[in-house]
């Protein structure tokens, strides 16, 4: 069975250099996502592309997944 998705957002964040702060634990807190797992794997993904703006879209699932 197919996960229930519950909100999906999208952050526009500088490559490399997201921080657990606004806008993205203002975002992704009320949702009980793990802030500090998640930046540190978009800074990981979006290293080689310092000095933009890149868009990330992020599907939170009824599980909080």
């Amino acid at each position: 069975m197919a996960k229930k998705i519950r909100i999906v957002l999208t952050l526009q964040l500088p490559a490399g250099k997201a921080t657990p702060a606004p806008p993205v634990g203002t975002a992704l807190g009320p949702h009980g996502i793990n802030i500090v797992e998640f930046t540190k794997s978009y800074n990981e993904k979006t290293a080689d592309k310092a000095g933009q703006v890149i868009p990330a879209q992020i599907t939170i699932f009824e599980d909080r997944s």
